[in-house]
């Protein structure tokens, strides 16, 4: 069976929890990428809610100036379900750009 890789943006994210990718089956996130936009080192987070819990895969983590920091890279993955949110967030405004890659519908 193919596999449908998908990825998701979101740009200029500040300090209100921005949505960058609602899982619609049991998916597997592969890649995370936390990019500094602003003139300033900023701290990020990025997190999974299940619909009741947050759960942090990075929190308050600082970025420099220029730099991007990868979240989930190379052989690690993280298996989300149906309806999970993957949220990112800055301590600055319109400071965090981010980039996700998803494995769609891993199993049924």
């Amino acid at each position: 069976m193919a596999q449908d890789f998908r990825r998701f943006t979101n740009n200029n994210t500040g300090t209100s929890a921005a949505t960058v990718f609602t899982a619609n089956s049991y998916d597997a996130i592969i890649g995370i990428s936390l990019s500094n936009v602003s003139a300033s080192e900023i701290t990020a987070s990025a997190y999974i809610n299940d619909g009741t819990n947050d759960i942090y895969l990075i929190k308050d983590a600082p970025i420099p100036v220029g730099s991007s920091l990868q979240v989930i890279d190379g052989g690690a993955k993280v298996v989300v379900q149906n309806a999970d949110v993957l949220y990112v967030v800055s301590n600055t405004a319109s400071s965090l750009d981010s980039i996700v890659s998803v494995v769609d519908a891993i199993s049924t």
